[in-house]
């Protein structure tokens, strides 16, 4: 199976399970909220804790309630993060943010249930042990919280009225906890689920998460708004300090190509079995949106 197929069938196969979650509760406009901000996406997150369990030997039925986790953790940054008091973004994978569909405080409920429901999947018998289901809780809550995605937007906000533009360091940092954090678990998520040794994929995570931000600043200055399906330039326009803006467009493309090599080469003690996930670096460098 080529790599983009794999991360369809992944994507539908992670939709079934989130669709599953969902089927019980209330009939309220707030799940229903819930559901929109959970709608389609590359769910890439979610694909790098199925190829990682699958690489390392576990079914996917053994993994997706961990994948659903995720992609339900990461909905919820989203539908924050388009917030007014936060991005104030009025357009998310091609149609009107939640707060603008519904209203501000539904937006803020809905993205408070998601990232609950990210907690009460990791919770499914389905994923192992107890022990093994409480690292994969205290993982997402540190990648999630005031360690990473939380401090990385904390960081994002604080540089917009800072009086000393940040620098490729501090970008770093930044984007290490808003974007990379995140994706560090995931990737890191096989490991756990299989009590596998983590470091390899660990190195390969650090380096696909800023090899990935790196893309997303390329795009915010190159890319097409109907592919990206949201606003495009607003980082150059709030006069934002961002890999592009430090290192160009060719220095920014490089810096992401040698990060993607990076993140293949730490996968080298895994041979032939990651070559999915090799593909998932590359891919990470060359989409469109």
């Amino acid at each position: 199976m080529s790599f983009t197929a794999r991360l369809t069938a992944d994507a539908a196969l992670i939709a079934q399970r989130l669709d599953a979650a969902l089927a019980d509760k209330a009939d309220q406009p707030v799940i229903h909220a819930m559901a929109y901000a959970m709608r389609g996406g590359k769910r890439l997150r979610g694909f790098l804790v199925l190829e990682s369990a699958r690489m390392l030997g576990l079914a996917d039925a053994r993994a997706v309630s961990a994948a659903a986790a995720v992609e339900a953790l990461h909905a919820y940054s989203l539908v924050h993060d388009d917030l007014p008091s936060m991005d104030n973004d009025d357009l998310r994978r091609g149609l009107p943010t939640l707060h603008v569909k519904w209203d501000e405080a539904t937006a803020i409920l809905a993205g408070d249930a998601l990232q609950s429901l990210a907690f009460e999947l990791l919770s499914d018998p389905a994923l192992g042990a107890a022990e093994v289901r409480i690292a994969l809780v205290a993982g997402l809550a540190r990648a999630a919280g005031a360690e990473g995605m939380v401090l990385g937007q904390a960081l994002d906000i604080a540089a917009e009225t800072a009086t000393a533009p940040l620098t490729l360091a501090d970008i770093t940092a930044l984007q290490a906890g808003k974007t990379g954090a995140l994706i560090g678990f995931a990737a890191e998520a096989g490991a756990i689920l299989t009590e596998a040794d983590p470091g390899p994929l660990r190195a390969y995570a650090a380096a696909l998460g800023l090899a990935f931000q790196i893309a997303d600043d390329i795009l915010d200055v190159t890319g097409d708004a109907a592919k990206a399906g949201k606003r495009l330039q607003k980082d150059a326009a709030a006069g934002k300090a961002t890999f592009v803006s430090l290192l160009g467009l060719d220095g920014a493309r490089a810096r992401a190509l040698s990060l993607a090599n990076e993140a293949c080469a730490a996968l080298a003690p895994y041979g032939p079995r990651a070559e999915m996930l090799k593909a998932a670096a590359r891919f990470a460098v060359a989409r469109e949106m």
